[in-house]
């Protein structure tokens, strides 16, 4: 007879299944895939290999064990990685939750309850006296996930779990470029600091030989002077490389997540080999699995796709069923008496008919939420491809400015030995030499700073490549297709 009125209910609900209607509400997004952005152009005359994605720890091809050491402190003690997988934590929480809401619930209760009852209310021999009723009942009840939604709730929050494991792994590796970059810096301000002194040294000896002159009438004041605002800027740039040095320290010991003091224990790095990075030959179509932040994109815009579904059946008809069953007397004696017993059987449906417009509002939102995630998904996609082509064209100018820079110092070293030889020679004079020293130090300085930057740079490609990480080893397996749509290629 339940099961009857149930069916019965459940065809009367269907019949006016149009009241609450989400005709016309819809998503206007569309993924890109990586094959519809144009690189062919871009990427033709850079050199491709089939086994050129960066591996998991690249940095130790920048052969400094000081420099892996530094970022295995950083990978184990920065709180940006603590508040990453706490928010790891939470998201499988909600999803662990979410799936909980698609199971039965099962309860157990018991318990007393004392009253007196006016005689006005009811007559003696109940009214008028304090009674107990003592009661055990074990419960049950399910909500039929007719529809899907259930299912699809737990799999936009499976999603977001997933997004956000993606993201820890984004965190660690932005850690490992940062700490990889600061450290590189950290060098280039020792370098800095050599040939500040050694210009230093250089002015303080030309400064030396001017006075000498002056003195014995060859130069005058003028030539004085200019010497001694040479003295000064190379005091200034000593003072600039002191400041990058203790700069650098201090945001080293922050990336390792410990006090300024940490920093000031981190010996002069040797120099750095610039990583030599080729271009995949699977790029851009191995990308999507490459780069966590795409990845993380692409699974938050299959959670914001089953949350619509979600919206979509919370139109349809709810079926639910609670059945109880216990025991119930005011005579304790017998309270396991047969006469005791009692049940429940309780099917219930339930179906919108008019919400005010709350129903289309939340269903026009998930749409909404769903185009917003495909737009930051199409946004990050476009960025990783550009960033890659940027870094490769920022690092073969930085090969042709380094060829350069060193042709000028080659030629300054050869001026400078030369310059000595004369000297030595008794041919030419050391100001001469000292002249020649100085045109040395700028090209040491500039060829510095370009093998800094290349080294920068060569990071930040790692980075857009992805710096090892494979979607397929970082992220549970993938739902089945049956169940959920297939992730965007």
């Amino acid at each position: 007879m339940y099961l009857k009125s149930a069916l019965s209910s459940l065809a009367i609900a269907l019949s006016v299944a149009g009241c609450a209607s989400m005709e016309g509400l819809a998503t206007h997004g569309q993924p890109r895939g990586s094959n519809s952005l144009a690189t062919n152009k871009s990427f033709a005359a850079l050199k491709v290999s089939t086994a050129s994605w960066p591996r998991r720890d690249w940095w130790q091809d920048l052969g400094d064990p000081a420099l892996d050491v530094l970022i295995a402190e950083a990978l184990q003690g920065n709180p940006d990685l603590a508040i990453a997988d706490a928010r790891v934590r939470q998201a499988v929480a909600q999803a662990q939750a979410t799936d909980a809401l698609r199971k039965p619930s099962v309860k157990a209760s018991a318990g007393t309850t004392g009253v007196r009852i006016p005689q006005t209310v009811i007559p003696e021999p109940i009214g008028g006296h304090y009674s107990t009723v003592d009661q055990a009942m074990l419960s049950f009840s399910y909500s039929f996930d007719l529809w899907g939604g259930k299912r699809a709730a737990w799999e936009a929050a499976l999603g977001q779990a997933r997004a956000a494991s993606v993201d820890a792994q984004a965190v660690r590796l932005t850690l490992s470029a940062n700490v990889a970059r600061a450290y590189s810096q950290l060098g280039y301000a020792f370098v800095s600091k050599d040939l500040a002194q050694a210009e230093i040294d250089r002015t303080n000896t030309l400064l030396d030989l001017t006075r000498q002159r002056v003195d014995a009438g060859i130069d005058n004041q003028l030539q004085l002077r200019q010497t001694e605002s040479y003295l000064a800027s190379a005091d200034e740039r000593f003072a600039e490389a002191e400041l990058g040095i203790a700069t650098s320290q201090v945001t080293l010991a922050g990336l390792l997540g410990q006090g300024p003091d940490r920093g000031l224990s981190i010996a002069r790095p040797r120099a750095l080999k610039p990583e030599v990075v080729a271009l995949p030959s699977t790029l851009p179509a191995e990308l999507l699995g490459r780069r966590p932040d795409v990845v993380a994109a692409r699974w938050r815009v299959e959670a914001a796709s089953r949350d619509i579904k979600v919206a979509q059946t919370q139109f349809y008809p709810n079926l639910n069923l609670s059945i109880a069953a216990g025991l119930a007397s005011m005579d304790i004696g017998k309270f396991l008496s047969a006469g005791s017993r009692f049940g429940e059987l309780a099917p219930a449906i339930s179906l919108p008919i008019f919400d005010g417009g709350r129903l289309r509002a939340n269903l026009d939102n998930k749409d909404a939420e769903y185009d917003l995630a495909v737009a930051q998904y199409n946004k990050i996609l476009v960025s990783a491809l550009n960033e890659i082509a940027n870094r490769l064209t920022q690092l073969h100018s930085f090969d042709q400015q380094l060829a350069a820079e060193q042709r000028a110092y080659d030629s300054a070293k050869a001026a400078w030995d030369l310059a000595m030889l004369r000297y030595k020679n008794g041919v030419g004079s050391y100001l001469e030499a000292l002249s020649v020293r100085q045109a040395l130090l700028v090209a040491e300085q500039g060829l510095a700073d370009l093998q800094r930057q290349q080294i920068d740079i060569s990071v930040q490609l790692i980075e857009a490549l992805g710096g090892g990480f494979n979607d397929s080893e970082a992220t549970p397996a993938p739902i089945p297709a049956s169940t959920i749509t297939p992730p965007i290629s």
